[in-house]
């Protein structure tokens, strides 16, 4: 009853594709030569696979804007919550104080 039971799959199902076959290639050895040394042309440079990023003035003060805008968001919205979080934080402790005084009001009268 608690046995874990093991599913069987005697064929898979779905799509299924063919081993592939790899051939062999012939290796051919380097013959070395004897005539004059050959001067090879010094390599290109690498060539960069990612695209270049060119900053113009424009993009600079877009960049600029841009980040001084979510500043004075983030900063606003930062502020407008420690603004709420005081405000019930005044709240509460007025409430307690107005329990704490009805209840030493009752306690005196009896």
């Amino acid at each position: 009853m608690f046995r874990p039971k093991v599913p069987t799959m005697p064929q898979p199902t779905g799509l299924t594709t063919p081993p592939a076959v790899l051939e062999p290639t012939a290796v051919i050895p380097h013959q070395a030569t004897t005539s004059a040394p050959v001067t090879h042309a010094p390599a290109p440079a690498a060539v960069s696979a990612r695209p270049t990023f060119q900053l113009t003035p424009g993009t600079v003060v877009a960049l600029v804007g841009g980040g001084t805008a979510v500043v004075l968001v983030v900063g606003a919205v930062l502020v407008s919550m420690l603004l709420a979080v005081a405000i019930t934080g005044a709240s509460v402790a007025i409430c307690a104080l107005v329990i704490r005084s009805l209840i030493n009001s009752e306690a005196k009268r009896h």
